[in-house]
């Protein structure tokens, strides 16, 4: 231990409390028979402590120690000589756990603090990590305060290490130093957090989660590979804010940047609001004594009704698993406890609840050797659902997005079938059909991955955004809509014939197509969530000739804005990809409008007539 005299002259506000400065051995001496111990949080996990508990020559009996991501808490290759229970299994408790050297509690971490404030889970002694105390007394949680906060409150009796290193966070995380009975200097570096290198898949997620985040939106980015790397894809976005249990590295470049600034939030304008923070010196010396940054209580930072009044709030998630109707297993894998509830439920309700708000579920399509797929048809044995199929909204992998609030289930089970591994595809829908979730004649005929590097956003005359896209499975309901839109006389063009509606048949050419001889794209307006399909353009190829039929129908109030040009481009630009001649299109006489489009192809165009029917083929220049 340093010298007292030192660390006093440093620090006046501790000359009142000198004979509390002890070694790490004295200190963990308050701890009692069958007391109940909290070990405080993440990258502030008082491992003097901790460890000089473990190897206490005359250990106290029936203790119970508690902790949330506690590093280093627990011994690494032994047996602890104390029962431990955690709010959340990360890496360090994983195989105690497993093993039942350690119990893991399945409770939201935002009702932690109640349990403690009434003492169903009674704290007799917190062991916690503070900076140095300021000239009025003050120490700070620093880099966690989440959980700490709450046992401060409610503890008999707070141990803690003093870090001059500890940043100093603002917010709800002071101390007083005399409410500290034992202090035990620790100038150790503060411990460092890094996520593991993000592999394709985990950059692919991480590009499909960031084109759904907007400008203004204000963040919560859960732990896990994927919800971090989506933020090293922001940016291009202008005043995000950041409301979140937790932050990490990347949100150091977007406020350098200048992308992170919470201008346009509608709470806690212009500050970062979290409960704790896992990263680099980096991160903790942006944060140190920063206003910008307020740091409260974990129940605090996840008040749902908090949460949900922030404009355009979007939480990411990372889940293990997710079946066919949209059950999602999050803490347990394989019947492996892993991770936690954490704060899941309260920031998927909150921004449900928000005005503009999106709740995002992201996992990888299939296991990491790729042998089973993370798209179950059902949650397998030992795979517990920890958010309701009810309150999932968005769901991502690297093969695309769903979007599953307020679908039926047989829209459900579509929309994840498409983005699973394609190797997977053709079993889910097999098992689908077998559970009675898809038609019994559903087949699923696109067997690659979505093309999402086809969706191309444009800006019409009108100055209208548009999106078109591929065409999917899912998309079928959406296209009889669609239809039904459509001028009686405008259906009759496109078809040729007198429809009172679209057939299960009829419908499945328009959406769910293989995209190589038959290829589909739509153009719709508004956010994934709620799209309106404007326009349908397909083509199908002719193998003997190669050349492609094509077709194309766009509702009557957005015929002259220039979509229908800008959906021939995309299908011309599309078909000499693929090395395919030319067009034909077969179009009635007296449709002017669609007779002129084909005219102006790109390519040599030739018209013949057959009665009421005009047939114009274009034939690709190169």
């Amino acid at each position: 231990m340093a010298d007292v005299e030192e660390i006093i002259r440093a620090y006046p506000a501790l000359a009142a409390h000198r004979d509390r400065l002890v070694a790490a051995d004295a200190a963990v001496g308050l701890v009692e028979n069958g007391a109940n111990v909290y070990v405080g949080s993440a990258c502030a996990t008082p491992r003097l402590l901790a460890h000089a508990l473990e190897r206490n020559p005359d250990p106290p009996a029936d203790v119970t120690v508690y902790h949330f991501l506690a590093n280093g808490a627990l011994p690494q290759g032994a047996r602890s000589r104390y029962r431990h229970l955690c709010f959340f299994i990360g890496s360090d408790d994983r195989a105690a756990v497993a093993e039942g050297l350690a119990e893991y509690i399945p409770v939201g971490l935002a009702q932690v603090p109640r349990l403690i404030a009434t003492r169903r889970i009674p704290i007799d002694v917190a062991f916690i990590q503070v900076s140095p105390p300021d000239s009025a007394g003050f120490c700070s949680l620093g880099v966690s305060v989440d959980l700490t906060a709450a046992a401060v409150r409610h503890a008999r009796t707070v141990v803690a290490e003093i870090n001059p290193n500890m940043p100093r966070t603002l917010g709800g995380g002071f101390v007083p130093v005399d409410r500290l009975e034992r202090m035990v200097w620790n100038d150790a570096p503060v411990i460092e957090y890094a996520h593991a290198p993000a592999d394709d898949v985990a950059e692919r997620i991480a590009r499909y989660i960031a084109s759904i985040i907007e400008d203004g939106a204000t963040l919560q980015v859960g732990l896990g590979r994927f919800p971090n790397e989506a933020l090293k894809y922001l940016v291009d976005r202008r005043d995000l804010g950041i409301h979140s249990d937790v932050i990490t590295d990347p949100l150091v470049d977007l406020i350098e940047r200048g992308i992170v600034t919470g201008q346009s939030k509608s709470e806690d304008h212009g500050r970062v609001v979290a409960s704790y923070c896992l990263g680099a010196r980096r991160l903790y010396d942006l944060i140190d004594n920063n206003p910008m940054f307020s740091f409260l209580p974990i129940e605090a930072v996840a008040d749902i009704g908090r949460i949900a009044r922030q404009t355009r709030m979007v939480s990411v998630t990372q889940a293990f698993a997710i079946d066919l109707t949209g059950q999602i297993c999050a803490d347990q894998f394989e019947g492996e406890f892993y991770g936690g509830v954490s704060t899941q439920q309260e920031f998927m309700q909150g921004a449900a609840q928000s005005d503009g708000g999106k709740p995002i579920i992201c996992l990888a399509a299939t296991t990491d050797d790729g042998k089973a797929s993370r798209i179950r048809p059902l949650l397998r044995e030992g795979e517990g659902v920890a958010i309701a199929r009810s309150n999932v909204h968005y769901v991502v992998t690297e093969f695309g997005i769903a979007y599953l609030f307020g679908r039926s289930i047989r829209e459900r089970a579509l929309a994840l079938i498409e983005i699973a591994h394609p190797d997977f595809r053709e079993g889910l829908m097999t098992e689908a059909r077998r559970l009675g979730y898809v038609r019994a004649d559903q087949a699923m005929r696109s067997a690659p991955a979505y093309p999402v590097e086809e969706e191309r956003h444009v800006e019409l005359r009108n100055g209208a955004a548009v999106l078109i896209r591929p065409a999917r499975a899912s998309d079928a309901h959406d296209l009889q809509l669609f239809f039904h839109h459509m001028p009686v006389e405008d259906q009759y063009t496109r078809f040729f014939s007198r429809l009172r509606s679209l057939s299960f048949k009829e419908v499945q050419n328009l959406c769910n197509v293989d995209q190589a001889s038959a290829v589909a794209f739509l153009a719709v307006t508004g956010p994934r969530e709620n799209e309106t399909v404007i326009a349908s353009a397909c083509y199908y190829l002719n193998p003997s000739t190669n050349i492609a039929e094509v077709a194309y129908m766009v509702l009557r109030e957005w015929q002259g804005s220039g979509l229908g040009t800008l959906l021939q481009a995309r299908l011309t630009d599309h078909a000499r990809a693929r090395a395919i001649r030319g067009f034909k299109a077969e179009i009635l006489a007296d449709n002017a409008g669609m007779l002129g489009l084909a005219r102006r192809a790109a390519g040599e165009v030739t018209v013949e007539r057959d009665g009421d029917i005009v047939i114009v083929t274009t034939l690709f220049e190169g």
